[in-house]
């Protein structure tokens, strides 16, 4: 996997530490005086027996020496769980080989540097070490599509009122699988992008339900071997891009005032595919429903989805987050969302979109029952039903202070207000739904609805924006974030935020001469930070095809998930003790930033066969991870700090090995399919 190639650095090292020194000079404490014979005589045995003495302690302390480091040399590859754990210097060219590629042998050229005093591996080694690792055997190939908190079974036991059974509920601890999840067998790796916004091969996702059912909506088309993403949707028949054409005649799309956008009931995600292209990143959401793999397609085919419904909770994102919100037939149920106050609810649904969606921000809705005079046949519905749901969505709205921009055709565009001055004098005629109390808008894990109104920072004119004015994309991607330019985020300031930019220019370049995959367009599609902090890892892969899942951990000392938007980013709350809702196989490439740290001892997500992972993080947590990682039959291999090998914090490197459930579950999968 690695080809690692050694350095005079590292020779300088070995000599500086006193491996190959030469013999202190004795210098003797008073000169004697030439002309005087008898002192010259005196001093002539004495010295003569030092030098000996010196002589005979120095061959000693070398022989010891090498007796020592020949015992480290002769230990196992790292790639043994009962090997002493390596650090290999990477300062020169040091490069991840293809994983077809056999890794190349450097050990006659390449010295090491050993841990064996303080990071044995193997179960003789040091005390503060676990037990050696048992092996993980593959699961049954009925959990190759496992989501152990979005489980299907699991969720008949939750109340389906509001939908609440379609949100998170993850195992207990005597429910988690403790085995390999297998990809289907057949899987190949996904096209690469952008091929893979238009196709993706059906061994990886072998469900074919939605070309029948949404066959007439062009969602999606089974040819051969592979799925065929046409671009429709059931409002959009002619093609997402057309649709988004249609949009951007009604609002600017090209001006870098959009840059993030939600998308409610996203199908296969054919909205956000295409905004892709156009420099906007959505977010793309769904509930794992009769709408068999919607998401998982979305996955496959490199956008960035996760599992999820409006519920009960809160969506796991910050405040102000997304420039542009949307919902296409997305079958909120209006009649159930806009309810009188006696029932406890007042629009919930789109008060919690109002949280998330930023001040200017704007809310796209198409279908039903938007042009319900044109269509009402065709819904199967009647004019007065349709007309009255319209209605209700027309009072919740203008009670958020929303101003209808336009309805044209098939499309009604809202505008949220740039901050709430006019809003609180008009909560002295209409009081419902009324502000929230004092509470923390960006909290957002497992938190409960409000039914109430998040209000907007202070301002002190009509014309100011709300918590800052945000700079056009792509200069907001290096520009001061107005959560941190205004002291709202504590312990950062605008000095730490420039120094953690070049920090993390330094930490990618030096990734990508360690794995020079990564430098390679197009080889990586998406890629999951799991402790993102302010976006640093993400913002110096900007200029590659790719995007990035920036995730801030609950537990994590500062909420920074709002910096990671109001930069353009797109991101997650997320506990790692948890499963992240999204589907076995999503990533291309997982980078921790000292989760094991934040957590002990806690495993990460699963990336796709063959995919790969960064951890950085100390030298003693990363031998035990590489401990795990060897167990469950990952190629991995530990390296230096990107500031040489006296830094304990260290990088593990390890790419997935390609493996599937046998061939004799391909038939079962053939059953299921048809």
């Amino acid at each position: 996997m690695f080809s690692l190639k050694g350095s005079g650095e590292r020779d300088r090292h070995r000599i500086a530490m006193g491996g190959t020194q030469s013999p202190p000079y004795y210098t003797p404490l008073s000169k004697p005086t030439p002309n005087a014979t008898t002192a010259t005589s005196y001093l002539k045995k004495p010295k003569l027996y030092s030098l000996a003495i010196i002589t005979i302690l120095c061959s000693l302390s070398y022989l010891f020496g090498v007796w020592q480091h020949g015992g480290a040399t002769t230990s196992s590859p790292t790639s043994n769980l009962g090997a002493t754990i390596p650090c290999f210097s990477t300062s020169q060219n040091n490069t991840i080989t293809n994983t077809n590629t056999q890794p190349h042998s450097s050990s006659s050229n390449v010295p090491q540097l050993d841990f064996a005093s303080h990071h044995s591996a193997n179960a003789g080694g040091a005390t503060t070490l676990s037990p050696a690792v048992k092996s993980y055997p593959p699961c049954d190939i009925k959990y190759s599509e496992y989501t152990p908190c979005e489980d299907q079974e699991r969720s008949l036991k939750f109340d389906r009122d509001r939908l609440i059974y379609r949100e998170r509920h993850c195992p207990e601890k005597n429910e988690l699988l403790k085995c390999r999840v297998p990809a289907p067998y057949g899987y190949k790796n996904p096209f690469q992008w952008p091929l893979s916004r238009d196709l993706a091969w059906y061994a990886n996702v072998p469900h074919k339900e939605l070309t029948v059912e949404k066959a007439v909506q062009n969602w999606i088309r089974f040819e051969g071997d592979r799925f065929r993403f046409p671009g429709g949707g059931t409002m959009f028949p002619n093609g997402a891009d057309a649709y988004i054409d249609d949009i951007g005649k009604l609002i600017n799309l090209k001006d870098g005032s959009i840059r993030t956008a939600i998308d409610t009931g996203c199908g296969v995600a054919s909205w956000g595919a295409y905004l892709l292209s156009r420099n906007i990143l959505a977010m793309s959401f769904a509930p794992r429903d009769t709408h068999e793999a919607q998401v998982q397609f979305a996955l496959e085919r490199g956008v960035p989805a996760l599992i999820g419904v409006i519920a009960s909770k809160r969506l796991p994102y910050p405040s102000r987050a997304f420039d542009m919100a949307h919902c296409s037939r997305c079958l909120i149920p209006w009649d159930n969302m806009v309810i009188s106050l006696l029932c406890g609810s007042y629009g919930a649904y789109l008060i919690e979109v109002d949280r998330v969606l930023r001040p200017g921000g704007y809310w796209i809705l198409s279908g039903p029952p938007i042009h319900w005079k044109k269509h009402w046949k065709g819904w199967e519905r009647t004019m007065e039903d349709l007309n009255a749901e319209q209605m209700q969505i027309e009072n919740v709205t203008r009670s958020l202070c929303w101003k209808k921009l336009i309805e044209k055709d098939d499309i009604s565009i809202w505008q949220k207000p740039a901050n709430h001055l006019k809003c609180k004098k008009f909560r002295t005629v209409v009081r419902n739904p009324p502000f929230c109390p004092a509470q923390n808008p960006d909290q957002a894990w497992y938190t409960n609805l409000e039914t109430c109104l998040t209000p907007l920072p202070e301002v002190s004119n009509k014309e100011e924006v709300a918590g800052g004015q945000l700079e056009k994309w792509p200069e907001r991607l290096t520009a001061i974030p107005p959560r941190i330019s205004t002291g709202t985020v504590n312990g950062v300031t605008a000095e730490s935020f420039q120094q953690d930019m070049q920090l993390w220019k330094k930490r990618v370049s030096y990734y990508k001469k360690v794995n020079n995959q990564l430098g390679q367009a197009g080889r990586y599609r998406n890629i999951l930070d799991m402790n993102a902090f302010l976006g640093g890892f993400a913002a110096n892969l900007i200029d590659d095809p790719l995007w990035v899942m920036n995730v801030v951990p609950v537990e994590a000392k500062f909420n920074t998930l709002g910096v990671i938007y109001e930069r353009g980013l797109i991101g997650t709350y997320q506990s790692w003790c948890e499963a992240m809702s999204t589907y076995p196989r999503t990533y291309d490439l997982i980078h921790a930033d000292s989760v094991f740290t934040l957590y002990k001892d806690r495993n990460g997500q699963d990336s796709k066969t063959e995919g790969s992972l960064i951890i950085r993080d100390d030298v003693d947590i990363l031998v035990k991870v590489k401990r795990i990682a060897d167990a469950l039959n990952w190629e991995s291999q530990i390296v230096d700090h990107e500031d040489g090998p006296l830094e304990r914090e260290k990088l593990l490197f390890a790419v997935k090995l390609y493996w599937t459930a046998p061939a004799s579950s391909a038939d079962d999968q053939q059953s299921k399919a048809t």
